[in-house]
C-alpha cells in the first residue's frame, strides 16, 4: 500500500473523511475489528463442510495432520477452491438466465418497455445456432435463441453452444482434459456432489472439475447474458461520460443503481429521460434527475446510455454518506448488507428489487418485468418525493469527476482497428509482430478492503502502460482507472509508451479500453479468439503474447473469471491469492503443473508492481518463442523483476 490514506482515489478520501467526522461505520473500520484475520482460513486450512468438525489444519506440523474424516490439507484446500467456483459460476450463470427470460418474454409482448435493440447481432447469432434467419419474423428468432440457450443450463446430452466459438487448440485441451463444460447447472451441481463429505477426496480431480464448471460461466453464462444482453438492450458503442462521486448533483434529485442485472436499469435509464418525470422533479423544486450507478450495474448503463458513474464497489456507503442521494435501488451481487445501516443516518431510500437478494431492515419491492417501465417510474417519483427531505446541512459532495470514453467490444474493436471498410484485428495483430505492441492485458475485477482502494489497479496498469501493453479492462477495474484519466485517447501521450502512443494517436482510441461489466469478460476471450484467427501471432490462444490480472480480487466470481481465463490459455496474475497457499500440493498444480494441462498458469504475487513486472516479462516470453520482432521503443524493466 502506497500510505496510510484508505484511497488514491482523492473524491473517495474525501467522502471517508466525512463520514469518518459524523462516526459513520464503513466496510473499513468493520474491517479493522476483525483483525486479526483467521490464518487457517485465509490459507484455506479450514473445512467446515460436515458436522464433525471444524476441522482445521496447522500448515506448520511436521506430523501429517487430517481433519476427522481423513481428509488432508491438499483435500480440503482444493474442496474450498472447487466450492469458490462453483458459486462464482452460478452468479454469473443466474444472470444470464434472467435475461433468457427477459428476451423471450419481450419478444412474446410479455413485458413492458422492452425492445430487440441489436437486430443484426440477434441474426448472426441465430445462424450461429442453427435457426434459419430469413424469412422469419425477429420475435420468433428471439424466441428461439433465447429458448435455445435456455438449455445449456440443464441439458442431458451434449455441449454447451459457444464452446465451438473457441479456437480448435483450446477445445482439443478441454478435450484431453476431460472439462468441456456440458451444462452449467450440471457442472455447478457436480462441483457441490464432488465436495461432500466422502466423496471426491483427489485435488487434482478436484481443480480439473472446478476448471469444468468456471469454462461454463466464461464460455457459457457470462458470454450468454453478454450476448443477449447486447441483442435486448443494444450492442455498445463508444460514448463519453463521467465518473466519481462528483457526478451526484446537489440541485438534483439522485437516484444509484446498484448490482449486475441491467433489467431495471435500463428502465429507468429511460424513465429518467420522461418528460413527464423531469416535470414532476421540478414541481418538488429540484433541477433535474442525476441517474448513475455504483459496480457493474454502472458499466451496463454507462456503456449502452452514457450515464455517468458514481463509483466502483469500495465507494458505496461514501456514496450514501454525501447526504445528496435520495434513492439507491439495488439488485444482486457485490451489494453490502452495511448499506442498510448507512442509509438509516440519511434521507437515503435504500430499495431492494431482488427476489434473490434482500437485506433485514430494507424495504422490499420486487420487480416485475411485465410492468417493468411502471416500475421504473414509481421508484424514480418515490425518490423526488424524497428530494424535500435532504438535510442540506449534512451535505458534501467531492467535487472530482474524470472524462472517459467506454463502450469498447469484441466487434466494434475492427471497426476501430481496422477502420469503416476494413475492419479487422490485423493492425492490432501487426503492432504486436513489429514491436510497437508488447501484447494486450485484461485487468478485471473488483476492490478488496485488504488493498488501498484503487491502488492495485492504478500501479499495475500505469507499468503495463508505460511499456507498451494495450490494456482492457471490466468491472470496478476499469473504473479504478477510469477515475485516474486513461480512458480518454489524450492519455495515450499522457503516460503510454511511444509504440501504443502512436496506435491509440492513428487509431483514436484510449491506452485502456472499457469493455463493459464483469459478465463482459467474455468479450476479452472473444478478443483474443479473432486475434488468433487473425493469425501472425499464435495458433491458439496459449501462445498469444496475452495474460489477464486481478489485482484486487474480493469474491467467489474472481476465482470463477481466473480460472475460465486460465483453462482457455491466458496466464493469470492474482492477488490475493486465492485460499489455497496451505497446501503446496495444490499450489504447486495452480502455479505449475496446470500449464501442461491448458498452456496458461496462475501467478500469485502480492506486490503489485512485481506482479506488473512479471506480465511484461510473461508478454517477452510469448514473443521470444514467437520469434517476433523485438521492442521498438520499449523500456527494459528492472533486473529484480
Amino acid at each position: 500500500m502506497a500510505n496510510s490514506k484508505i484511497s488514491v482515489d482523492p473524491a473517495t478520501e474525501k467522502a471517508y473523511q466525512h463520514a469518518k467526522s459524523q462516526h459513520l461505520s464503513t466496510i473499513w473500520e468493520r474491517h479493522q475489528k476483525m483483525q486479526p484475520i483467521c490464518a487457517f482460513g485465509d490459507l484455506g486450512l479450514c473445512c467446515t463442510i460436515c458436522y464433525m468438525g471444524p476441522c482445521r489444519i496447522d500448515p506448520f506440523s511436521k506430523e501429517d495432520i487430517r481433519g476427522a474424516c481423513g481428509a488432508g490439507k491438499d483435500t480440503i484446500s482444493a474442496r474450498n477452491f472447487t466450492r469458490a467456483t462453483a458459486a462464482g459460476t452460478a452468479a454469473h450463470s443466474d444472470h444470464a438466465r434472467s435475461v433468457c427470460h427477459a428476451l423471450i418474454d419481450t419478444a412474446q409482448g410479455k413485458v413492458q418497455g422492452y425492445q430487440v435493440m441489436d437486430i443484426d447481432k440477434l441474426k448472426r447469432i441465430g445462424a450461429e445456432l442453427g435457426f434459419p434467419t430469413e424469412n422469419v419474423s425477429y420475435s420468433e428468432l428471439a424466441i428461439q435463441v433465447g429458448e435455445k440457450l435456455l438449455t445449456n443450463f440443464g441439458q442431458s446430452e451434449g455441449f454447451l453452444d459457444f464452446v465451438k466459438r473457441a479456437p480448435q487448440g483450446q477445445q482439443d485441451r478441454w478435450e484431453k482434459a476431460g472439462v468441456t463444460p456440458r451444462a452449467i447447472d450440471r457442472e455447478v451441481v457436480e462441483c457441490m456432489h464432488r465436495t461432500h463429505e466422502g466423496v471426491d477426496a483427489d485435488y487434482r480431480s478436484l481443480i480439473l472439475q472446478a476448471a469444468r464448471t468456471a469454462l461454463a460461466d466464461g464460455w457459457g453464462g457470462s458470454m450468454i447474458a453478454t450476448e443477449l444482453q447486447d441483442i435486448l438492450f443494444g450492442s455498445p458503442k463508444p460514448v463519453r461520460s463521467k465518473v466519481n462521486l462528483g457526478i451526484l448533483k446537489g440541485d438534483q434529485v439522485n437516484v444509484v443503481v446498484h448490482g449486475h442485472e441491467p433489467v431495471l436499469s435500463e428502465m429507468l435509464a429511460v424513465a429518467s429521460r420522461e418528460q413527464e418525470m423531469l416535470d414532476y422533479a421540478s414541481s418538488k423544486g429540484a433541477a433535474g434527475i442525476t441517474l448513475s450507478g455504483i459496480c457493474c450495474t454502472a458499466n451496463e448503463i454507462l456503456m449502452r446510455q452514457g450515464f455517468p458513474v458514481a463509483g466502483n464497489f469500495l465507494q458505496q456507503e461514501l456514496a450514501i454518506s454525501t447526504g445528496a442521494i435520495e434513492t439507491m435501488v439495488v439488485d444482486v451481487q457485490c451489494v453490502m448488507p452495511g448499506l442498510a445501516e448507512m442509509a438509516n443516518h440519511f434521507h437515503t431510500k435504500l430499495v431492494t428489487t431482488s427476489d434473490k437478494a434482500r437485506i433485514p431492515g430494507v424495504e422490499h419491492i420486487g420487480f416485475d418485468e411485465h410492468k417493468a417501465l411502471d416500475f421504473a417510474r414509481g421508484i424514480l417519483k418515490t425518490a423526488i418525493d424524497n428530494f424535500p427531505n435532504r438535510d442540506l446541512g449534512r451535505v458534501d459532495i467531492p467535487a472530482e469527476t474524470m472524462d472517459l470514453v467506454a463502450g469498447f467490444t469484441a466487434e466494434n474493436t475492427f471497426r476501430h482497428l481496422g477502420g469503416k471498410f476494413r475492419a479487422t484485428y490485423r493492425p492490432l495483430n501487426d503492432g504486436i509482430m513489429s514491436g510497437r505492441l508488447r501484447g494486450v492485458v485484461g485487468v478485471v475485477g473488483c476492490n478488496n478492503v485488504r488493498v488501498q482502494h484503487d491502488w492495485g489497479h492504478r500501479v499495475m496498469v500505469e507499468e503495463l502502460l508505460k511499456h507498451d501493453v494495450l490494456v482492457v479492462q471490466t468491472g470496478c477495474s476499469a473504473l479504478a482507472c477510469a477515475k485516474a484519466g486513461w480512458l480518454r485517447p489524450e492519455a495515450a501521450r499522457e503516460i503510454a509508451g511511444k509504440g501504443l502512443q502512436e496506435i491509440c494517436e492513428a487509431v483514436g482510441i484510449p491506452p485502456v479500453l472499457h469493455m463493459g461489466s464483469c459478465v463482459d469478460n467474455s468479450r476479452i476471450l472473444l478478443a483474443c479468439t479473432e486475434m488468433v484467427k487473425e493469425g501472425g501471432i499464435g495458433e491458439d490462444i496459449s501462445q498469444l503474447p496475452v495474460a489477464a490480472a486481478a489485482p484486487e480480487a474480493m469474491s467467489e466470481k474472481a476465482v470463477a473469471i481466473g480460472l475460465y481465463a486460465v483453462a482457455s490459455g491466458i496466464t493469470t496474475f492474482f492477488s490475493p491469492a486465492p485460499r489455497v497457499l496451505g497446501s503446496p500440493a495444490v499450489l504447486d498444480y495452480l502455479t505449475n503443473g496446470i500449464e501442461k494441462d491448458f498452456g496458461a498458469r496462475w501467478v500469485f504475487e502480492p506486490d503489485l508492481l512485481q506482479a506488473a513486472h512479471g506480465i511484461i516479462k510473461h508478454l517477452d516470453e510469448k514473443r521470444e518463442a514467437l520469434k517476433l520482432d523485438p521492442m521498438m521503443y520499449g523500456i527494459k524493466i528492472p533486473r529484480s523483476a
